[in-house]
């Protein structure tokens, strides 16, 4: 047990019997890493089997699965009667050993780097790490309502097809994808398009299509208005290329058109960011006349609208009103969708619809940021679309996303009356909800943590004027609705007693 190997073995090799990969593995990983990296040489004799389980404690029969799992990969040689000894394969390349560190920091990785790079505050995560079982989320979808072992069965058919091959290994494109024509095809029954399939580029995620457009049109300093309190994510992306982002009134009608029209002069705006059905975050439409003004006025200040419709998917009352980019004849609106938000998320796309002549210059970009796409993907969703069922399963989960809306509204009257204010949408997966009374969003979150509720700061909006979260309910059952909301009274009671408290 005392053998220079034996108590190297002892200083270099660490396990986590908590975690998820078994204990076996973890112990011959650090075995080759450490024969790769020269601490152990090749012929040199391992403790047996007996030795190395007193040494770390663990089974007789777990340092057997390690020994196995090393002869196995070559990097051993078990002889009966004789030991376990080294082996090192033939190295293409020289290794590098660790002089500078010591024995048992051998699997430290530098956490710094040693050279200077040009950090962006702007793409700073807005990921909160939280135990809270509850949350609630600026407005996304339930993933347990997609159709798992329908889409299991899809997948594998698509898989097995000889067609996959021939389309993986085309080295040119000669004509357009029958995903691209279904998915044209769809746009046009659905949108009220007229568009052919050169009018649209598909993407992974409606940030990858912004974020591609705003390559395209911003550069350094370049005026974008957003509406007052607005879209956070489309903002970093906004401000990453480079953009001045202003803000404009957001009133019951939506955007205020007539205030861009007052503040800003021709030439000076490069873009407007509007959202097609309900803004982001106060869920108010625009109204129709002055989704004519803006085109208007598009046209005449030679400026670009740019129309994310992020929930579609979700109109729960009357039709969903037609995008701007439909009755666009001049082409001044680039048109952001999403295909399949009621499907897991890896079967969701992102679209832009534009002129031809920006969408062969975006797909230059998309060929640098995802060359390979997802053919299988592209293959499910053309037999989805092309099957109507895509559709069927739309219609499907706003059935029960309506229902969903309909319960937090109800839970939200029973428990806040008095205390908050909101108008009931049209559609989509989230609630407005105003606070009468201006307490600290902050500590409010802080409170609902401690009941096991996360309120994530994407959610919160606090200024002078304004005290309210966009509270998304898609992704909770009516059941989970009554707790969350019972959760959120408990932390608002205690926010409230304590400013009251602190007046006095």
């Amino acid at each position: 047990m005392n053998s220079p190997v034996s108590h190297l073995l002892k200083q270099l090799i660490h396990f986590e019997k908590s975690s998820a990969q078994p204990i076996y593995i973890q112990i011959a990983q650090q075995i080759i890493n450490a024969i790769q990296r020269g601490y152990l040489s090749k012929g040199e004799v391992l403790p047996g089997t007996r030795v190395l389980s007193q040494i770390l404690k663990i089974h007789r029969n777990t340092v057997v699965a390690v020994y196995d799992e090393l002869a196995s990969q070559g990097w051993v040689d078990i002889i009966p009667n004789k030991g376990t000894f080294v082996l090192v394969p033939e190295q293409t390349t020289p290794t590098i050993k660790a002089t500078a560190q010591r024995i048992d920091q051998v699997y430290d990785y530098s956490k710094i780097t040693g050279f200077p790079f040009q950090p962006s505050f702007n793409l700073s995560s807005t990921l909160q790490i939280t135990t809270a079982k509850y949350s609630i989320n600026d407005g996304n979808p339930d993933l347990r309502l997609h159709p798992v072992h329908q889409f299991s069965r899809w997948y594998s058919a698509v898989m097995k097809r000889k067609t996959l091959i021939k389309k993986w290994n085309q080295t040119a494109q000669l004509s357009f994808s029958v995903f691209e024509t279904q998915l044209c095809n769809y746009l046009n029954a659905t949108r009220g398009f007229h568009i052919k399939p050169c009018n649209l580029i598909s993407t992974r995620s409606t940030e990858m299509s912004l974020y591609i457009v705003s390559q395209l049109l911003i550069k350094q300093n370049d005026i974008v208005l957003v509406g007052h309190l607005s879209n956070y994510a489309s903002n970093m992306i906004f401000q990453q290329a480079g953009a001045a982002i202003k803000t404009i009134p957001v009133d019951s009608n939506g955007l205020d058109v007539d205030y861009i029209k007052t503040h800003f002069v021709k030439g000076s705006i490069r873009c407007v960011y509007i959202c097609a059905h309900r803004h982001y975050p106060t869920t108010k439409t625009l109204s129709t006349g002055r989704r004519l003004k803006l085109l208007e006025l598009a046209k005449a200040y030679q400026f670009a609208i740019i129309e994310d419709d992020y929930d579609y998917d979700f109109q729960f009352e009357g039709s969903a009103m037609l995008p701007m980019a439909s009755a666009d004849a001049n082409g001044m609106v680039i048109y952001l969708g999403k295909l399949g938000q009621s499907l897991f998320p890896s079967f969701q796309t992102g679209f832009v619809v534009a002129p031809e002549n920006l969408i062969s210059e975006a797909k230059n970009y998309l060929q640098l940021l995802d060359k390979q796409g997802d053919i299988i993907q592209e293959q499910i969703l053309s037999e989805l679309i092309q099957e109507g069922e895509i559709y069927r399963l739309m219609k499907k989960n706003i059935i029960i996303y309506k229902q969903r809306r309909d319960c937090l509204c109800k839970y939200l009257t029973t428990y806040f009356e008095g205390a908050i204010t909101w108008e009931m949408p049209s559609g989509g997966l989230a609630i407005w909800v105003q606070f009468e009374s201006k307490i600290s969003l902050v500590k409010l979150a802080e409170e609902a943590e401690k009941n096991n509720l996360c309120l994530p700061k994407t959610t919160l909006y606090q200024d002078r004027d304004t005290c309210a979260i966009r509270f998304g309910f898609g992704h909770l059952n009516e059941e989970e609705i009554a707790l969350v909301v019972k959760k959120l009274k408990r932390a608002y009671d205690v926010v409230v007693l304590e400013t009251i408290e602190d007046k006095f």
